[in-house]
């Protein structure tokens, strides 16, 4: 769940009280070690301001260049925050999970998603589906399933929302797919009246979660919390039909996502509760919703922007269009022959990454670069510390899909799904989804963009400010 949740939450800024209690709590000798160098900022705010007015991207720069390339210390979130940057900061940062480190959200990112019985749960009891299985059902092996699914739902998602219109905002259609196909797989859910009863009260979640964390009426972070609870209601009522189900069928195999961790026990032989399925599966849909969503439009934005890498994603895709039949579904060894189009997906995910980075607490006092990490210190780690990084990728800010031919790029230097024992589980998932949609756009469609140089802000994840409209081309048959 950790490659969604994350990203923006340093543009929060914290209610004095909350902020009053975490400083009084924290000041003490740690001062006197020696820490990372940096500054707190202003008072009770910390640095929130400058990273919301700043934009990720240019916080971290600026600091890297005044403080240290390697890391430094911030104030977000009322939490004492180490930066750690470059491929060796990441590297530190992923292989010493569950060691130096572990994963951390804060209480208001809980509140909105999680039931209260987990509020005050750390990120180990809450990730109650186990790695080693959500490894087994999202690996490729598993997904391979997935795919005339997908491919199926997006012809059916051009069809309905792109073919009538010469004009298109890819953002919300990419959000309206994506979740749709999340509620398919996992949930077998495909009446639109059943998908409207999660896709309304997500939208208050995502919409508010990111925003000032004040629970009083009218605010967007009470509208998340009240979107939250309807969530979860109704993902307990789709829970609890389904177990009835399985037990009335004498089910054995999972027919989708949320039959597997019904059936699935644990190392004791207990199944999983109720509420700990919905945690999981609203990980899941949260990232469909936000994540993949960003990662499709990042991409449809780069094909209509840049004529010549649309050309050669397109020639790719029409060799595999007409090896198929008129109406035969993609497979395996279609997504497989894309090799230049996840070239060109992964330049989209380095140059505009749906992820910012994450975070972590010291569960023990280390020692990094010479510096001294406290032990209850949070810790982040961002993709802007590389992944524009003229040091690892020269020429930046060049879109250019051969950085990743032959080995790619250097160890820890792409991170746009993590690395380590947290890496993105839905890493794979999020491959295919992508791919199968860029067949189905460039292989029915010319784009050009209505606003050449829109600008992306940042929400949930990068966001283009108008939604990225598009001219849509049809080819000719």
């Amino acid at each position: 769940m950790e490659s969604f949740l994350p990203y923006v939450l340093p543009l929060f800024l914290l209610p004095l009280s909350l902020y009053l209690v975490s400083f009084l709590r924290k000041t003490g000798p740690t001062e006197s070690k020696n820490l990372p160098p940096g500054s707190n900022g202003w008072p009770m705010l910390g640095e929130n301001m400058e990273f919301a007015l700043s934009g990720p991207q240019q916080f971290v720069k600026e600091r890297m260049q005044k403080y240290s390339p390697e890391v430094f210390r911030t104030s977000l979130l009322g939490e004492k925050m180490a930066v750690f940057c470059g491929a060796q900061g990441n590297k530190f940062l992923f292989t010493n999970e569950n060691k130096l480190l572990t994963s951390w959200w804060p209480q208001s990112m809980k509140k909105a998603l999680l039931f209260p019985e987990f509020i005050e749960s750390n990120l180990k009891e809450v990730s109650a589906l186990k790695r080693s299985f959500h490894h087994d059902i999202l690996k490729p092996e598993a997904l391979k399933q997935y795919i005339p699914a997908m491919d199926s739902l997006a012809r059916q998602h051009l069809d309905s929302d792109w073919l009538p219109n010469t004009v298109v905002k890819v953002f919300p259609l990419s959000k309206k797919y994506t979740f749709e196909l999340a509620c398919k797989l996992f949930l077998s859910l495909v009446d639109q009246e059943d998908i409207k009863k999660l896709s309304d009260p997500f939208t208050l979640v995502t919409n508010g979660m990111f925003s000032v964390p004040i629970d009083f009426p009218g605010t967007a972070y009470n509208g998340a919390i009240k979107g939250g609870k309807m969530v979860r209601e109704e993902l307990m009522r789709i829970i609890t039909e389904r177990r009835k189900e399985i037990v009335m069928n004498n089910e054995t195999e999972g027919r989708d996502l949320l039959s597997k961790m019904l059936l699935v026990r644990d190392e004791d032989g207990n199944f999983m509760s109720e509420m700990e399925i919905s945690n999981n599966i609203i990980g899941l849909l949260v990232a469909s919703f936000e994540t993949t969503s960003s990662a499709v439009t990042a991409v449809m934005n780069y094909l209509a922007g840049l004529p010549h890498i649309y050309r050669e994603v397109f020639k790719e895709q029409m060799e595999i269009a007409k090896s198929k039949g008129p109406n035969e579904l993609l497979t395996w060894e279609d997504i497989e022959k894309m090799k230049y189009s996840w070239n060109v997906a992964r330049e989209s995910l380095r140059l505009t990454p749906p992820a910012q980075g994450a975070f972590r607490e010291t569960i023990t006092e280390f020692t990094y670069a010479g510096f001294t990490v406290p032990k209850g210190w949070k810790t982040f780690w961002t993709v802007h510390s590389t992944h524009k990084n003229p040091k690892y990728f020269p020429e930046p800010e060049k879109f250019d899909p051969k950085r990743f031919e032959g080995t790619g790029p250097a160890p820890y230097t792409f991170v746009p799904f993590g690395g380590g024992p947290r890496m993105c589980p839905g890493k794979e998932y999020a491959r295919l989804e992508v791919l199968v949609f860029m067949h189905n756009v460039v292989t029915r469609f010319k784009l050009e963009k209505a606003i050449p140089n829109e600008k992306i802000v940042f929400h949930a994840s990068p966001t283009p400010a108008h939604g990225l409209p598009v001219h849509l081309h049809p080819h000719e048959k």
